[in-house]
């Protein structure tokens, strides 16, 4: 009980050392919040040696743990990681600042002038697993847009994260800014995570990312708010009228890229029409070590394709694994999708116009794309410099969680001397 209440007092304390930073944060200039981020770069790349270190220890720990080889990979940081982490922090530095940009603007005919302005959300809590970089990633964004933010990384990658937020708090300090606007959570006990999603009126938007069951226990049990995804069951449509080395090519991708991330496609659907192109591109997908679970159209196509089951619409495998299955045309598409995704991610292969027009409106997903692999969906790729995660949600954010999406906004009405009749 008494371990409990102390980390119960620590997240608290935490929470209010974190408001009291965002209110000063929320007026600092473009300039200091960009001088923080160098700052920090200019750190991740004078203590690489201390952060591989770190890394090290991070690596017996999961070695000790049997940590699977995907999540080692995960884990692990070397000299080009830390390199790459640092460039996202100048990246970042580079973005246009939200926050006090001017979404829209009106007079009225009595003589108000009404401005909705961009404004920081105030104190993010962002809970996640592993890798490492995440740390600097959530930092960095949450700074820029002029919030605080509570870290609470896995216990995996706890000396690591510990070695990167050294780095942001020296950074913050060069500027001028409070050191408290980035905290991390220093203990590995999950009671951390339990007071972070009760901690209402210290943290105004909780951001989980990591496997199903950290997801799903956030948002069953959080009192505050959340942008998050349950699921990345993301899908690639191959039209009738569509290219076969663009379907080939996009399908592969989209799954085999890398099979552990959430804009990883899980389905495979192909117009009944499109039977050629089905062959050329489950080929390609079972030649490329990749398990395919077919439709009894799809087993017909290759000995090598696995029936699939009716659980096999619903998974999402973060493996080398596809499930597959002939739709009639984009109607088809849209209804399997609509009935089975999870609101992630979707794809179009085609290069009939119409067609990927009905798609792109009809589709209901954060992100809908139109001859491009699913593994685009990513906020680095769109241009975010780097994104805090995705969120599925119709409330606020939607799709890579950037910049923007990190703030809210208010209304500046000006008048001269105006009462209302």
């Amino acid at each position: 009980m008494d371990d409990i209440q102390n980390i119960s007092t620590m997240m608290r304390t935490m929470g209010e050392q974190a408001k009291a930073a965002a209110a000063a944060l929320a007026l600092a200039s473009t300039d200091t919040k960009n001088k923080a981020l160098l700052k920090a770069a200019d750190a991740l790349k004078k203590n690489v040696p201390a952060i591989l270190e770190a890394n090290e220890k991070d690596l017996e720990y999961g070695r000790e743990k049997g940590l699977s080889d995907a999540m080692m990979d995960r884990l692990a940081l070397d000299r080009s990681r830390i390199i790459a982490i640092a460039k996202s922090l100048e990246d970042i530095a580079k973005l246009p600042d939200p926050v006090g940009d001017t979404m829209a603007e009106w007079d009225r005919p009595n003589g108000l002038k009404i401005a909705r302005v961009r404004v920081p959300l105030g104190v993010i809590g962002v809970i996640y697993e592993s890798r490492p970089n995440v740390t600097a990633d959530a930092g960095a964004l949450c700074l820029k847009a002029g919030n605080a933010v509570i870290l609470r990384g896995g216990s995996d990658s706890l000396n690591s994260s510990g070695a990167i937020h050294a780095c942001l708090k020296e950074g913050l300090e060069a500027a001028g800014l409070p050191a408290d606007a980035i905290q991390l959570v220093t203990t590995r006990d999950r009671a951390a995570v339990g007071e972070m999603l009760t901690m209402t009126g210290l943290i105004d938007i909780i951001v989980p990312r990591g496997g199903r069951s950290l997801v799903e226990r956030v948002q069953n049990e959080s009192r505050v708010p959340v942008f998050a995804h349950l699921e990345g069951i993301c899908h690639v449509y191959i039209d009738k009228a569509a290219d076969p080395q663009k379907a080939l090519d996009v399908a592969v991708n989209a799954k085999m890229r890398r099979t552990g991330i959430c804009g990883a496609a899980e389905t495979l659907l192909v117009d009944k029409d499109a039977e050629a192109t089905a062959i050329f591109t489950v080929g390609a997908l079972l030649d490329a070590g990749c398990e395919v679970r077919g439709d009894e159209g799809m087993q017909a196509l290759d000995d090598r394709v696995k029936p699939a089951t009716d659980a096999d619409w619903k998974t999402e495998y973060l493996d080398k694994i596809i499930s597959a299955k002939f739709v009639d045309g984009v109607e088809g598409a849209i209804a399997h999708i609509a009935e089975n995704s999870s609101g992630h991610t979707e794809s179009i292969v085609t290069e009939d116009v119409d067609a990927a027009e009905k798609f792109l409106r009809e589709v209901d997903s954060a992100i809908v794309m139109h001859n491009a692999s699913t593994q685009f969906a990513d906020g680095g790729e769109f241009g975010m410099g780097a994104e805090i995660g995705i969120a599925t949600g119709r409330i606020h954010a939607r799709g890579p969680v950037g910049l923007e999406q990190l703030t809210s906004f208010k209304y500046q009405v000006r008048g001269s001397g105006q009462t209302r009749p």
